[in-house]
C-alpha cells in the first residue's frame, strides 16, 4: 500500500466512488461527511449507459443493478395534444455491452460504494465531521476537522473536495468564484409510491408542457416513482403537498391511494468554479460545477470527473506522473461542462418545462418522432453523454 494519503470531503456518490477507486489502487484514503449519515433526499437517480462501464470497472455495477433496475424504454409526452413518442435504447445493442440506463437513487449508489470501500485496508469514513480549515504547502495539506468529539488537526498529501453545490472547500476555504446563473423557478422532486404504469406510463416519461412539464420515472421495483415538476419560486413551501396532489391527479386521472414518501424543493443553477485545482486541493462533481437536473447531466458529469480524476491521481501517486496533469483535468472537465453539459441541460429544461408551441419545439418534435423508427437517431441522441468523457494524455 502506498504511503500517500488522500482526504475526500463529501459523502455523496462522487465522494464515495472517488475514495473507492483510490483505495482499490492501494492508496490510503479518508472520507469525511458533514451530515450524520448519507443524505437520502430526492436527487439524481438515472445513470446514462455511458457511465456504466466506469461503475463496472469500480466493481459496483452488479450491486447497483440488484438494488435498482435497468431500463431501455422512454416516452416523450406532449401534454397539450396527448401525443406520446415511445422509443427504446435497444438500438445501442450493437455498440455497447451496456445498452440501457440504470435507475437508482444516488444515496443508494453512495451506500453501495461505501460498502465496497469499508472492505479495503487503509480506509476511514467519518460522518458528522465537517472541514473548517485548510492550509497547504509544497508537500501536503493541513486541515481542521470539526468532529463530534471536537476539532482535530490532520495532515494529508492531497484533498479532494466533492462536497456538493454548497461546497465548503470551494467557497469558504479556497474562496473560488462560482460563475453562472440561478434559474428563477423552483423544482420540486418527489418520491411517491403508486403504480403509475396502470395509467399508461412507461418506466421513464418526459412530459412536455409550460405548466404541466414533468419528469416521471420509476425508481425501484416497489413502485416508488420520482415525479419532478417546476413551479413559481414565490409559492409557499407549506403548500407543496397539496400542489403535488393536483399534479398527480392531472397526470393520472382517477388516481386512488398513493403515498408521498418524500419531497425536496430546490433551486436550479448553471454554475462552474473558475478552476478545479488549487495546488494540492482538487474539486469534483457539484463542488466544481452544477446544472439543472433535466436529463441527468449533472451526475453524469460528476461521474466522468471521478473516472478522469482517478486516472490522474493514481498516475501521480503511484507512477510519478507530473502533477501538471491535474491542470489538464481541471481545464478539460470545465470545458466539457461549460461547452456541452450545461448548454444541453438548459435545452432539456426548455424542452420539458417551457414547451411553448413555437418553431423550436416543432423542430425538436420532428427529431423525436424519428426515434421509434430510426436506430441511428437513437444512437445520435444517446451518444451525446459519451462525449462528456475525457481521458488523461500520458
Amino acid at each position: 500500500m502506498s504511503d500517500k494519503q488522500v482526504l475526500v470531503v463529501g459523502g455523496g456518490p462522487v465522494g464515495f466512488l472517488t475514495a473507492l477507486g483510490l483505495a482499490q489502487a492501494g492508496i490510503r484514503v479518508s472520507l469525511v461527511e458533514a451530515e450524520p449519515e448519507i443524505v437520502d433526499s430526492p436527487r439524481a437517480m438515472v445513470y446514462h449507459w455511458s457511465v456504466l462501464e466506469g461503475l463496472d470497472r469500480l466493481g459496483v455495477l452488479d450491486d447497483a443493478r440488484k438494488t435498482g433496475f435497468v431500463k431501455q424504454e422512454f416516452s416523450h409526452w406532449v401534454f397539450r395534444t396527448n401525443e406520446r413518442i415511445n422509443w427504446s435504447l435497444d438500438a445501442l445493442d450493437p455498440i455497447t455491452p451496456y445498452p440501457y440506463n440504470l435507475h437508482l437513487g444516488q444515496n443508494e449508489l453512495a451506500r453501495i460504494a461505501w460498502q465496497h470501500l469499508e472492505r479495503l485496508p487503509g480506509t476511514s469514513v467519518r460522518f458528522g465531521t465537517r472541514i473548517s480549515g485548510l492550509s497547504q504547502d509544497a508537500s501536503g495539506v493541513s486541515v481542521t476537522l470539526q468532529t463530534p468529539q471536537g476539532p482535530v488537526e490532520e495532515r494529508y498529501d492531497w484533498v479532494i473536495g466533492s462536497d456538493g453545490g454548497g461546497s465548503t472547500v470551494r467557497e469558504k476555504l479556497l474562496k473560488l468564484n462560482f460563475f453562472g446563473i440561478t434559474h428563477p423557478e423552483r423544482f420540486i422532486a418527489t418520491n411517491v409510491r403508486h403504480d403509475f404504469r396502470q395509467h399508461g406510463f412507461l418506466l421513464s416519461n418526459l412530459t412536455m408542457d409550460p405548466v404541466y412539464g414533468a419528469i416521471i420515472v420509476r425508481i425501484d421495483d416497489s413502485d416508488l416513482w420520482r415525479i419532478t415538476v417546476m413551479e413559481d419560486a414565490s409559492l409557499p413551501l407549506d403548500g407543496v403537498p397539496a400542489r403535488m396532489d393536483a399534479f398527480y391527479r392531472t397526470y393520472a386521472p382517477g388516481i386512488g391511494d398513493y403515498e408521498l414518501v418524500q419531497y425536496s424543493p430546490y433551486r436550479m443553477h448553471q454554475r462552474c468554479a473558475d478552476t478545479m485545482r488549487v495546488g494540492r486541493v482538487v474539486l469534483a462533481g457539484d463542488a466544481a460545477h452544477i446544472t439543472n437536473p433535466t436529463g441527468g447531466l449533472g451526475l453524469t458529469s460528476g461521474l466522468f470527473d471521478v473516472y478522469h480524476l482517478l486516472e490522474v491521481m493514481t498516475a501521480i501517486l503511484l507512477e510519478g506522473a507530473s502533477e501538471d496533469h491535474l491542470d489538464t483535468y481541471s481545464d478539460r472537465r470545465r470545458q466539457m461542462f461549460i461547452e456541452r453539459a450545461s448548454p444541453q441541460a438548459v435545452a432539456n429544461k426548455r424542452l420539458i418545462f417551457h414547451a411553448y408551441q413555437d418553431s423550436w419545439l416543432e423542430e425538436r418534435l420532428a427529431f423525436l418522432r424519428r426515434l421509434p423508427h430510426e436506430p441511428d437517431v437513437v444512437r445520435q441522441m444517446a451518444g451525446f453523454t459519451k462525449t462528456l468523457e475525457t481521458h488523461m494524455e500520458r
